[in-house]
């Protein structure tokens, strides 16, 4: 028996030897009797306790420090006497068990990614409780009464504040908390997938020490299960301080699959389960209950026009906004072109679009002049599977460097935008001999405009192989929001500060 870890040879003949024990336990276990009924789950190993307790105390420290921020921040800026009273000094704890009823502290535990932009939604809606009741109970909570701007600006400050203060929170935390263990279970492709995850993107703190294929943890499936094969399984978990268990289940029968997280669970080891339909359709699935029997429904795949009309008002909006705040930099950046090399201040490619239309996309010009014509020479150099990206191009000018760098030579697709052929979140923009490469059902990623930026970029683009890219944009295309844009654009900025993926 073969047993992958990332741990030392005799850490993993430890892990061979508890599984083989556990073989053979298990029929002298079964005749002694079956103990599912009696079965409970325990805490699990100190150190997620001691991650989940970190989480959750930085997070109610986070939030308390903005609600009390903002409302002080609303009072000292308002134009007339405002004061907290001791009302509202009380009211706080109060906000606080609103977000606990909420799920606000207890997400972290099951995730492996740590993020505070999925769960702003939930905090619009706790700042928008917050200043109702402010507003609506006169003086009781502040003395005097709030008008219209500072009920406003104290909403602003408030929804600002705990996503920010959130953030900071978790950042914090997760450089000083321990690193998660994880036991993945399932095939090679799969664990390599989740490796790659668990490494280079942020919010993840985590590793995979140990993979064992689905045949070996069969004997964990069953409902007829014994104390001494948990005593087996918590041995084995223990050996490799395994935090977490990752499963990559494949089509097999769902009873023995809720048995396998069943005596995970039961051992103390957290669970994280991939949905094998779920990268089929995404999260574009609405849960009907049919009188107790639970069914997915799919949603449509393309947008209503009404969903397209407010994307395109978005982008409106966005693009015409964006080339107001930065039209001083288009003019610097276009004469620094033109002094540092011979050539064209814009580099105009033909790409293709949406339903396949083709457009020439803008960008600064950051290369020489006979770029393209030097291509086949580095072919060579290539370091991406299907796209043509070198991490130390030669063909790259002095200022064409510095606007790589910072991603400021993508501005000029603003331009693009407001002509149309562009949006500011959607899929890549592919050449047409790469989009050549594009066939079946994935070429339904056109059925959106491409954009600016998408789910490839905040993923880091120079590692991501064509044919993952293109399944990510089918299941953006699949799973759109106007607030899943909004997420990836805020996701954006940190990646291109961060010079990640560029």
């Amino acid at each position: 028996m073969s047993v992958e870890t990332g741990r030392p040879p005799e850490e993993s003949l430890a892990l061979g030897r508890a599984l083989e024990g556990s073989r053979g336990l298990f029929g002298r276990g079964a005749r002694r009797g079956l103990l599912t009924s009696g079965i409970s789950e325990v805490r699990g190993p100190a150190a997620c306790m001691r991650r989940d307790a970190l989480f959750r105390r930085m997070l109610l420290a986070a939030d308390v420090i903005a609600i009390v921020g903002a409302f002080v921040l609303t009072t000292e800026l308002a134009h007339r006497s405002l004061q907290l009273t001791w009302a509202g000094i009380a009211a706080i704890p109060i906000l606080v068990i609103c977000a606990k009823l909420s799920g606000l502290y207890d997400r972290d535990e099951a995730l492996l990614r740590k993020t505070t932009l999925d769960e702003a939604p939930k905090l619009l809606q706790l700042a928008t409780l917050c200043v109702l009741v402010a507003w609506l109970t006169g003086g009781l909570i502040v003395h005097g009464v709030l008008d219209r701007h500072e009920a406003l600006f104290l909403w602003v400050a408030l929804a600002g504040g705990l996503v920010l203060a959130r953030a900071a929170s978790r950042a914090l935390s997760l450089r000083v908390a321990p690193v998660e263990r994880c036991l993945f279970i399932g095939d090679d492709l799969s664990a390599e997938t989740i490796r790659s995850k668990l490494t280079g993107h942020g919010g993840v703190k985590a590793e995979v020490v140990a993979h064992l294929d689905l045949d070996k943890v069969a004997p964990w499936s069953t409902d007829s299960f014994s104390e001494p094969r948990l005593n087996e399984i918590r041995d084995l978990a223990q050996t490799l301080n395994v935090h977490r268990a990752i499963i990559a289940p494949r089509s097999v029968d769902a009873g023995e699959m809720l048995n396998l997280v069943r005596t995970l669970k039961a051992v103390g080891v957290r669970v994280s389960v991939l949905p094998r339909l779920l990268e089929v359709v995404g999260s574009s699935v609405e849960f009907d209950d049919l009188h107790g029997v639970t069914v997915m429904g799919v949603r449509r795949f393309d947008l209503t026009r009404s969903s397209a009309a407010f994307k395109r008002a978005f982008d409106l909006f966005g693009a015409s906004l964006g080339l107001l705040a930065v039209s001083p930099l288009l003019i610097i950046f276009a004469i620094a072109i033109k002094l540092d090399s011979r050539g064209p201040v814009f580099f105009r490619q033909q790409r293709v679009g949406r339903h396949g239309h083709r457009f020439h996309m803008l960008k600064f010009r950051t290369m020489v002049p006979d770029a393209e014509a030097m291509k086949d020479s580095l072919r060579h150099r290539n370091e991406a599977d299907g796209l043509f990206k070198i991490a130390e191009d030669p063909r790259v000018t002095r200022v064409g460097r510095l606007l790589r760098r910072t991603a400021l030579d993508e501005l000029p697709q603003l331009l693009n935008i407001v002509r149309g052929e562009m949006s500011l979140v959607g899929p890549r923009p592919l050449v047409i001999d790469e989009d050549n490469r594009v066939e079946g059902w994935h070429r339904r990623r056109l059925e959106l405009m491409p954009g600016m930026t998408g789910p490839w970029q905040i993923l880091g683009p120079a590692r991501v192989p064509l044919r993952e890219m293109v399944a990510i944009d089918y299941l953006y295309v699949a799973n759109w929001s106007l607030w899943t844009d909004v997420k990836i654009l805020l996701r954006t900025v940190p990646h291109v500060i961060g010079r990640r993926g560029l």
